[in-house]
């Protein structure tokens, strides 16, 4: 069975560059450490996918192949740059004097991604006092493979909230908790990132997915419980000083 426009699935996948083998991109943490593309801050697991849709996308390509594909399935999607990065564009390599990147001039080397006009780019060459940045895509230009593993259609209310708040919240899987009840959702948010930048822009989002995806529910509730440190320690200190008195 095939996918509709709108359906939430999760995939393993792996990606690289055709003509060098460059593994760029993976969700499985074993390949990353295998390719040297390894990032301690990066939650590897399975993504989360909306065919045909912008909330939760990946290249072109590779969504037209998923929408063709079934649980369970196994394959390797090539995504030509039309359909991926994009193709290169010669306009988008420019010159500019190296004073203008002000104190990261003597740190930046070729290879390198910076942002300069509020834009980004890779820096291509160095010399003569100028610097060459291609602000086009790194992969522009590129055919890339794609190793998929299409691993769960996410199909029931309780399925699609937990892929949601999965993908957007920045904790480990056991970490998440919620209760769904009828029509309403009771989201529980982690101690550890109550006090998180982004909280409110990560609350935000979760609730127009889960609208988006949920239709059927009517009320989403985010539960922030704080633990008073103090109390915590005072009474940690007291149950000590028993143990030990009762130890004498």
């Amino acid at each position: 069975m095939t996918f509709n426009k709108g359906s939430l699935i999760l995939i393993d996948y792996t990606a690289k560059v055709k003509d060098t083998d460059e593994v760029f991109d993976t969700t499985i943490e074993e390949d990353a450490k295998k390719h040297s593309i390894h990032e301690q801050n990066v939650k590897y697991q399975p993504k989360l996918v909306s065919i045909g849709e912008v909330s939760y996308p990946v290249l072109k390509g590779l969504d037209e192949a998923l929408a063709k594909t079934s649980v369970g399935d196994k394959l390797t999607v090539e995504v030509s740059p039309d359909k991926g990065f994009g193709e290169r564009d010669p306009k988008k390599v420019r010159m500019i004097p190296i004073r203008k990147l002000g104190e990261d001039a003597e740190k930046v080397s070729v290879g390198d991604t910076i942002d300069v006009d509020n834009k980004r780019g890779i820096i291509r060459l160095i010399g003569s006092g100028r610097v060459q940045i291609d602000y086009n895509h790194r992969y522009a230009g590129k055919t890339i493979l794609y190793d998929v593993n299409v691993i769960k259609s996410l199909d029931s209310p309780s399925d699609k909230i937990d892929g949601i708040l999965k993908n957007r919240l920045p904790v480990e899987e056991s970490k998440i908790v919620f209760d769904l009840k009828d029509k309403q959702v009771n989201i529980t948010i982690p101690e550890e990132i109550l006090r998180a930048d982004g909280l409110q822009i990560m609350k935000h989002f979760i609730q127009l997915d889960i609208f988006k995806f949920v239709p059927t529910l009517e009320k989403a509730s985010f539960v922030e419980t704080h633990v008073n440190k103090q109390t915590q320690e005072k009474k940690s200190e007291t149950k000590e000083k028993t143990i030990e008195q009762k130890a004498a």
